[in-house]
């Protein structure tokens, strides 16, 4: 069996106990400590699972045993947590999103870069099985020239998981682009690259601990492909990305299910059994630590860097209610 790398898990809230439950029967990774400030659930949890526990995030740094970090603390914290990680020699996993601009996005990268460590970022969709397939299709050229891109993700999750935080205009900024549309980005940079200018609008129906609203953005890419795409706080859960082309289009409905259509009105139906896709990304990114980057995080930071610098854009673009050029 290979060695486990021993990290520490920063923020047992919501999303950390969720990281900390997918790590438990993970066969290359393994939580050494929790870092928290709700030592109450944190401790014990950490009894019955033999975990070291502090209320420090210097505890983790310092700790020499300690080979990777795993954020699940407040969106605003990301950059300068990464930044102090990396100078200690720690890899890190980070929950999306990345940043909350462009430019700290980068300075967390180049930090990693300086010190060699690996980063990862936690877009679980990445690793849906239907978007695994929808990756394959597009790759294969089967639908020729790609034109145009749609999607949608909208989930109760602001109701159901309120934190004081998340309420915050600076922490999640133009409606619910950091819990649902950061994944919908990141879809997008995968699939078109670079984007070069965005217009989004954020119709609000309600504000407080159990939000209603719902965001549209429409973007256009440096290779000429369109996008547009929609999320909504909160309704029932829903997914889809469609990727049309001039031969045919592919549509991920959902976490297992994926459609191809070809010319000609052939169509091809695709169900996948569900994975733990939290489990899956941890694991990546634990198996880029251990073979020194030989095996990649399957999200470049490239990738990094180009959907925060377009989450930068729409939200400047739903603050100024304007067309707005995307940061290179």
């Amino acid at each position: 069996m290979n060695k486990k790398v021993k990290a520490a898990l920063i923020g047992f809230g919501w999303w950390g106990k969720n990281l900390a439950k997918a790590i438990e029967g993970s066969s290359n990774i393994r939580l050494d400590m929790i870092v928290s400030k709700e030592l109450g659930d944190t401790q014990a949890y950490a009894r019955s699972h033999q975990i070291k526990v502090s209320n420090d995030f210097a505890d983790a740094l310092s700790n020499p045993e300690i080979e990777a970090i795993i954020l699940a603390t407040p969106h605003s914290l990301h950059a300068e947590q990464i930044i102090a990680a990396a100078n200690a020699g720690k890899h890190i996993f980070c929950e999306k999103p990345l940043a909350l601009t462009h430019h700290d996005a980068k300075m967390a990268i180049a930090a990693c870069a300086k010190n060699s460590v690996v980063l990862g970022v936690g877009q679980n969709k990445r690793f849906w099985p239907s978007m695994q397939k929808l990756r394959e299709v597009v790759a294969s050229g089967a639908l020729g020239n790609m034109m145009h891109i749609e999607g949608h993700y909208s989930n109760e999750h602001s109701t159901k998981f309120f934190s004081e935080w998340r309420d915050k205009p600076t922490e999640s900024p133009a409606g619910g682009l950091t819990g649902t549309g950061i994944h919908i980005i990141d879809a997008l940079v995968n699939l078109a690259g670079n984007a070069s200018e965005v217009s989004a609008h954020v119709a609000s129906f309600r504000s407080g601990k159990d939000p209603r609203d719902a965001s549209s953005v429409n973007v256009r890419f440096d290779n000429g492909i369109s996008a547009y795409f929609a999320m909504i706080r909160a309704t029932p859960i829903f997914w889809r990305v469609h990727v049309f082309s001039d031969a045919g289009s592919v549509e991920a409905i959902g976490e297992t299910e994926c459609v191809l259509r070809l010319s000609g009105g052939r169509m091809e139906r695709y169900t996948f059994p569900a994975i733990d896709s939290i489990k899956y990304e941890l694991e990546a990114f634990a198996t880029a630590v251990s073979t020194n980057n030989n095996t990649p995080y399957p999200i470049s930071t490239l990738e990094m860097s180009q959907t925060i610098a377009l989450f930068e854009a729409i939200v400047q673009s739903v603050t100024e209610q304007s067309t707005v050029k995307v940061s290179k």
